[in-house]
């Protein structure tokens, strides 16, 4: 295909797209469309049908009276034939010539031609053969001679194509009969009519009705695009109306006019929004009376936990004096001390992000470097669970401009649930970039997850196995606070999980601040679960589940 064809192709497909997408935007262009294609398809149908009708009536008047004119001219011709005592040849020749003329004078019609009907005894004195139809002869037909060398006393007739003057075609009809010439025997007669001027009358009213059905489907779309209008101009004020409440204008109401059903789905709807607005107000007052209850009660337990904290370094440093009852006491003391200042600052980052408080502090980030170290420094738990960790990075070493505390984060939890849940097997974290997204996966071959559990794995406070015993602590929120710092740098967080066939966490971020993704670099799932009858499931940032 050269470049130009490749050009028009492009063009004609863009043309094509862009009709595609006002057809389907527009419910005016549609009704008025609908509603011209039907009124021209029936007005079509009428106009055929009367154009039909129109012309089968012209034909058969003119018919009508063709066949008198005929019968009349053959009945004045065959009277000038009888009432002669022509003997010779001159005679009878001079005979047939006025009966032609009185022929074509009766009938209005200058197309006649006789022919000696075959079969009969020589004559001397038989005229021969003459036509007055000229190129236009052969339009009498074997068969139609065959008929009226039958028929001795009827009138035939045949529709035919005659050529005019100018040498244009025109319809016409010939008639054919027999006359007796005396002396001479039996001649074939026909004459020939022209239907030019029915023609005329038919085209005519044709081009009546063509122009009338225009004129009728024009003002038919016209007046469907006032009278939609009329329709549409509200429903679309309704639909905008709508994106803007939707996109959290509230304040915004469509105005009401009349007492017709438009202005009673004008009065509904700004009675729902309405109704919606006070209720989200409330909602919103009682979500801020909970978030400032959690940031006050939270800052508010800082101070007593910090002197508990330090009562209980105390007795937990000079433990191994204490009886072995107050030692285990100490211990768990200092445990759950630590916990819960664990709790209370992950309960102050989700009350920021409930808030929308959060602001990033954005530097460029090597992501491979960044899961070094927090690799090392889970070294000694990964080592106390016999769970060897390998870093895989084919392409990974771009820098990002992201928040490290925020990303160190996730990373940690990532790597620690993976550590928690492997059960002992190897945990593979991969890294890997494109030209707008880096992208780092925690994949770990465990005891997985149902389709049930991913649903509810960002969830706060969420656990998949409650009894089970936890060795790193944890609140809860660890996946829940993950989720926020993704979504905060417009990423994907992101899980594939399967029973027995451990779990992958996929964090995926954009290079550039406030960048948008498209794809990641690390597939989900990863390529080592893509097996013959394996079943899986992942779940994104947005909480959608795909099979």
């Amino acid at each position: 295909m050269s470049s130009r064809d490749w050009r028009s192709w492009t063009s004609w497909r863009y043309l094509a797209g862009r009709m595609r997408r006002s057809w389907r935007a527009s419910l005016q262009w549609r009704t008025v469309f609908i509603t011209v294609a039907a009124s021209g398809a029936a007005i079509g149908l009428v106009g055929v049908y009367m154009s039909v009708s129109v012309g089968n009536d012209l034909f058969q008047s003119r018919l009508s009276q063709v066949l008198v004119d005929s019968n009349r001219a053959t009945t004045a011709a065959q009277g000038i034939l009888d009432s002669s005592d022509a003997a010779d040849r001159v005679q009878v020749q001079t005979l047939l010539e006025a009966a032609r003329t009185s022929i074509s004078a009766a009938s209005s019609s200058r197309l006649v031609a006789l022919f000696r009907v075959p079969g009969q005894e020589a004559s001397t004195v038989a005229p021969q053969d003459s036509s007055t139809f000229g190129t236009s002869t052969s339009v009498i037909s074997s068969e139609l001679r065959a008929s009226v060398q039958d028929d001795a006393d009827g009138q035939l007739w045949q529709s035919v194509t005659l050529t005019a003057d100018d040498g244009s075609s025109v319809p016409g009809i010939v008639v054919g009969s027999q006359i007796t010439v005396p002396v001479a025997g039996r001649y074939e007669l026909y004459i020939g009519y022209s239907l030019a001027d029915a023609e005329s009358t038919l085209l005519f009213v044709q081009r009546t009705l063509g122009g009338a059905g225009l004129a009728l489907i024009v003002l038919i779309g016209a007046v469907t695009w006032i009278v939609v209008r009329f329709v549409v101009t509200p429903i679309r004020v309704a639909a905008e109306t709508s994106e803007k409440l939707a996109s959290g204008d509230l304040g915004v109401r469509i105005p009401e006019k009349g007492e017709d059903v438009i202005a009673t789905l004008a009065r509904s709807f700004n009675g729902m929004a309405d109704s919606l607005q006070s209720q989200i107000k409330e909602l919103a007052e009682l979500s801020e009376v909970q978030q400032r209850f959690v940031s006050d009660v939270s800052h508010e337990l800082r101070t007593p936990l910090t002197t508990i904290r330090l009562a209980g370094d105390l007795l937990y440093d000079q433990r191994a004096t204490f009886p072995p009852a107050t030692e285990r006491t100490a211990e768990l003391l200092h445990t759950q001390v630590e916990r819960f200042e664990l709790l209370l600052a992950d309960l102050l980052e989700i009350s920021r992000y409930d808030a929308g408080s959060v602001e990033l502090e954005s530097e460029p980030t090597n992501l491979v470097h960044l899961a070094e170290d927090v690799i090392d420094g889970m070294r000694s738990l990964s080592d106390s669970k016999g769970t060897p960790i390998m870093l895989v990075a084919p392409g990974g070493h771009l820098d990002a401009e992201v928040d490290p505390r925020r990303v160190r984060r996730i990373v940690n939890n990532l790597i620690g649930n993976a550590i928690e849940h492997g059960e002992g097997k190897p945990i593979i974290v991969s890294v890997d970039s494109n030209e707008s997204a880096v992208a780092l996966s925690v994949r770990d071959y465990g005891m997985g997850m149902t389709e049930a559990e991913i649903t509810h794995v960002f969830d706060r406070f969420w656990r998949a196995d409650p009894s089970r015993k936890r060795t790193i602590g944890g609140t809860g929120l660890g996946l829940a606070i993950s989720l926020e710092d993704a979504i905060a740098h417009r990423g994907w967080l992101q899980v594939w999980s399967a029973p027995g066939a451990g779990s992958c966490f996929r964090l995926t971020l954009p290079r550039q601040a406030r960048g948008v993704l498209t794809s990641s670099p690390n597939p989900l799932p990863p390529e080592d679960a893509e097996k013959p009858g394996f079943v899986g499931a992942r779940t994104d940032t947005r909480g959608d589940r795909h099979a």
